[in-house]
C-alpha cells in the first residue's frame, strides 16, 4: 500500500504565521502602553531641587525603592516567571488513522510574563499512542506503540486577562522526535512470566508546529485575581515526519492534543 508524500501545505504556514503575527504585535501593544502610562505619571516626574544647585533627583515612590523600578519595564525577572504541567488525551486525523489510535499526553513548561495577555513559554511534551492492530500484524508485531517527545516554544496570548474567566490563543513550534515500536512476547522472567520486548522500531526527527485555543479560569486572590489558572485546551499538531514512499515512513503526523492542567 502506497500514500502519497504529506509535507506542510501553504494552509499550515498562513495559519502558524497569523498566529505569530499576532503574538508579536500583542507584545509591543502592551509595551507601548506601559511607556505611556509610565511617561503620564505624575509621581514619576516629581524632584526636588538641589541645595547645590545640581540636577533634581526623582521623588522616591509611596511604598519606598526608587520609581524607576516600578511597572513591568524593569519588573525583576522572578516576579515574571510563569509555568504550566497538565495532561490529557491525543486524537489521530487525516495520514495517522491507519498507523496510529487514541493515546495520552504529558505536558509541562516555563516561560516569562511579559504582560497580563502575553507569555512565551517553552514546553515539552510527551505523547503516547498505540498501533492498530492490523497495521501490528503487517508488521510482524502483537503489539505497538508510537512515541513522540517534543522541545517547542509557544506563545500564550489572553483575549480577557482582566476576566475571571478568559479565552485564550496558543501554539508555536520546534524539534519533534517521532519512534514507531512492534512489541511481542517472550519466555519467560525470572519467575516464569511472558515477557514483552522491542522486535522492530523505527525513528525520525523533524520539525513540526501547533496551533489552537484554550478556555482558563483564575485560581484565588480575593477577587479571583490571582496569577494560578486552570485550563483547558486543544490543538492541532502537524510533524512533518518522513513519507510513506521514504525509508520507515509512514506520512505526515497529525493529532489533536487535548490537555488539562494548571498555569501560574
Amino acid at each position: 500500500m502506497s500514500y502519497p508524500l504529506r509535507v506542510f501545505s501553504p494552509r499550515h504556514f498562513n495559519v502558524l504565521g497569523v498566529i505569530a503575527l499576532a503574538a508579536a504585535s500583542f507584545a509591543v501593544a502592551q509595551s507601548t502602553s506601559s511607556l505611556t502610562e509610565s511617561s503620564s505619571n505624575p509621581s514619576s516626574l516629581v524632584a526636588d531641587p538641589s541645595p547645590e544647585g545640581g540636577s533634581a533627583a526623582p521623588a522616591p515612590s509611596a511604598g519606598g525603592g526608587d520609581s524607576t523600578h516600578r511597572g513591568y519595564g524593569m519588573h525583576d525577572l522572578a516576579s515574571r516567571f510563569t509555568g504550566e504541567i497538565g495532561g490529557g488525551f491525543n486524537a489521530p486525523i487525516g495520514n495517522d488513522l491507519p498507523y496510529i489510535t487514541w493515546g495520552g499526553n504529558v505536558t509541562a513548561g516555563a516561560g516569562l510574563r511579559f504582560s497580563k495577555g502575553f507569555s512565551l513559554l517553552g514546553e515539552f511534551q510527551f505523547l503516547g499512542n498505540k498501533l492498530p492492530g492490523a497495521f501490528v500484524a503487517a508488521g510482524g508485531g502483537e503489539g505497538g506503540n508510537a512515541h513522540i517527545i517534543s522541545v517547542t516554544v509557544a506563545p500564550v496570548i489572553d483575549l480577557f486577562p482582566k476576566r475571571t474567566n478568559s479565552i485564550y490563543l496558543t501554539g508555536g513550534g520546534g524539534y519533534y522526535h517521532k519512534s514507531t515500536n512492534f512489541t511481542v512476547q517472550e519466555c519467560c522472567d525470572f519467575y516464569g512470566y511472558p515477557v514483552t520486548v522491542t522486535a522492530n522500531s523505527f525513528t525520525s526527527n523533524q520539525l513540526g508546529g501547533s496551533f489552537g485555543f484554550g478556555l482558563s479560569r483564575k485560581m484565588g486572590g480575593i477577587y479571583g485575581d490571582g496569577k494560578t489558572q486552570l485550563f483547558a485546551e486543544a490543538r492541532y499538531l502537524y510533524i512533518h515526519t518522513p513519507a510513506i514512499t521514504e525509508n520507515n515512513g509512514l506520512g505526515a503526523t497529525e493529532l489533536i492534543p487535548v490537555t488539562i492542567g494548571l498555569r501560574f
